[in-house]
């Protein structure tokens, strides 16, 4: 089941087609099988009611908490000259910064190292605190796509100031829907790719994960609670663009594509 949001409006995602739902699904309803399954079922009974796909969507959630993971893959660590961590590396975006699919990330005039990142996001549907790895699915209610927009000159201008340089307004694209877990049976080998202009910059897959979603997980929620609408962004792989030999900045004008195997493409367009 794909689920998102049009208008402040909730739509189910079948194939190319969007179904208008009675009522909106809290984010906790996921995590019941037999819910999503009769919920499934009204969505294939209403054929009557199919609308093409919006080119511009909300954002699939109400977002509480954004929890990103820092050089969580073997490769992007390597490109940089880093050591893989020791332990997760664990950060926070405004959630402020939130856009959906097919809205323009604004590219601020004091920003000259504007960045792309393509991550799965895992959004968390039930409160829990010290989470054990075997118990983390019950937790999960789905999962979408992440660009975690960066702005390099103030992220590491200021002594490492993630927190400024990734927390822009429009530096959170998400999208386009929410895909449940139940039809994500292995989040941990999904093939992710980011096109910019039609280019590839950026292919791996989750399996490469230093963490896994279970390490992540008991992590965090050893030291907050997690709660629903709660996203945690997994990381990024190699490819993004202040490591290119040169750089590759986001410029006005430029065109983002990134898609992750079985969830669909996020859409989004640079501009000032």
């Amino acid at each position: 089941m794909k689920l998102a949001y049009f208008k402040k409006k909730q739509y189910a995602v079948s194939k190319n087609n969007f179904v208008p739902l009675p009522k909106n699904v809290a984010i906790n309803k996921l995590l019941d099988e037999e819910y999503v399954k009769d919920l499934e079922a009204l969505v294939k009974n209403s054929k009557d009611l199919y609308e093409a796909i919006p080119e511009i969507l909300d954002p699939p959630l109400k977002v509480s908490k954004l929890l990103g993971v820092g050089i969580n893959y073997q490769s992007h660590a390597k490109e940089q000259g880093e050591k893989p961590p020791e332990a997760p590396i664990i950060f926070q975006k405004a959630s402020t910064a939130v856009i959906g699919h097919g809205n323009p990330v604004i590219a601020p005039k004091t920003v000259t190292m504007l960045d792309y990142e393509i991550e799965l996001a895992v959004i968390i549907g039930k409160k829990g605190k010290y989470i054990e790895k075997d118990e983390v699915d019950n937790y999960i209610a789905g999962y979408t796509i992440f660009n975690d927009i960066s702005a390099r000159d103030h992220q590491f201008k200021y002594n490492h100031q993630w927190f400024i340089g990734k927390s822009f307004d429009t530096f959170a694209p998400i999208g386009p829907w929410i895909v449940d877990k139940f039809e994500i049976t292995d989040p941990q080998n999904l093939n992710l790719e980011t096109k910019l202009n039609g280019k590839i910059m950026q292919s791996s897959n989750t399996k490469n994960m230093i963490f896994k979603i279970p390490e992540l997980i008991n992590f965090i929620s050893n030291v907050l609670t997690l709660e629903p609408g709660d996203v945690i962004f997994t990381g990024t792989p190699e490819g993004v663009g202040f490591t290119r030999n040169p750089p590759v900045y986001l410029k006005n004008g430029d065109i983002l594509n990134l898609s992750i195997e079985k969830i669909g493409t996020l859409h989004n367009q640079v501009s000032q």
